[in-house]
């Protein structure tokens, strides 16, 4: 039975790991071939190891597992020209483009009072004018009838506590999302996002975050946070799998919702209700 994007190719940043190589994998598994990027370096504001070179050629191997074709580049989305290199690249090796997932980000904390330029900067410049970036350039390659789905977070729909610059960017991301949903509706080219809350990935599970859900702790862990992390969704469950939102992505990207265009798709176990 052919797979629900079968035949067609998806552009993912952020793909070394986590939500975007859960991404890639999930779209391989229905039958799309992948073109995939990610930055695989440090980046100074950010508390947490990245993905590095080793990451994303795990995301090459899960995909060509599946059997399909995937064209893999190292790539700093607030690189402009560099990303367009690689996506011209990637279209040239695999002959065309119909889904783009702009999902590279990062995340850091502090308290309005202790932003640091850096801080703010590297978080706008990457999960918001990358998000642009990765759009303005795919404009030229993706069909008519393409889509294109952002990867946004519940803070995108409602604020927490010392995260101003990234619910700045992410509440920018819907703006930028809906304008692209107006202006590209004519090629009948549907854009949307999906707001997860937590997802089981290292941008949360690592020890900068933990110390920050638990500041009483000397050396908090993944099982100390839990229940923290719980009372912030609906639903009894302190965060969801990358799978739940790649789900969710297919179903974006695929013929089903071939309607929906728009629209923010909160994956949050109910945390934006609460």
């Amino acid at each position: 039975m052919p797979g629900r994007v079968a035949g067609k190719v998806a552009f993912i940043t952020g793909a070394a790991r986590g939500q975007g190589r859960s991404h890639a994998v999930r779209l391989a598994e229905e039958g799309a071939d992948v073109i995939a990027v990610d930055i695989c370096a440090p980046v100074g504001s950010v508390p947490y190891e990245l993905a590095d070179p080793a990451d994303l050629e795990q995301t090459v191997a899960e995909v060509e597992a599946l059997g399909r074709r995937i064209v893999a580049a190292q790539v700093d989305v607030r690189d402009r020209a560099a990303l367009q290199e690689a996506l011209d690249a990637g279209v040239a090796q695999l002959g065309r483009l119909d889904v783009v997932c702009a999902n590279a980000g990062i995340l850091s904390f502090a308290g309005v009072g202790e932003l640091t330029d850096a801080m703010w900067r590297d978080m706008i410049d990457i999960n918001l004018t990358g998000v642009w970036n990765t759009a303005a350039v795919a404009l030229s390659h993706l069909r008519d009838g393409g889509s294109i789905v952002l990867t946004n977070s519940a803070a995108g729909l409602r604020a927490r506590p010392n995260l101003a610059h990234y619910v700045a960017a992410k509440h920018g991301v819907v703006g930028l999302m809906r304008s692209l949903a107006v202006e590209l509706a004519p090629r009948r080219i549907r854009v949307n996002c999906v707001h997860p809350t937590g997802v089981d990935t290292d941008m949360i599970m690592n020890d900068a975050m933990w110390a920050l859900f638990r500041p009483d702790l000397a050396a908090p862990g993944r099982d100390d946070v839990r229940q923290r992390c719980q009372d912030m969704n609906a639903l009894p469950v302190p965060w969801v799998d990358p799978r739940d939102v790649s789900n969710a992505v297919l179903f974006l990207v695929s013929d089903e919702a071939r309607y929906v265009t728009g629209v923010s798709l909160p994956i949050d176990a109910g945390s934006t209700v609460r």
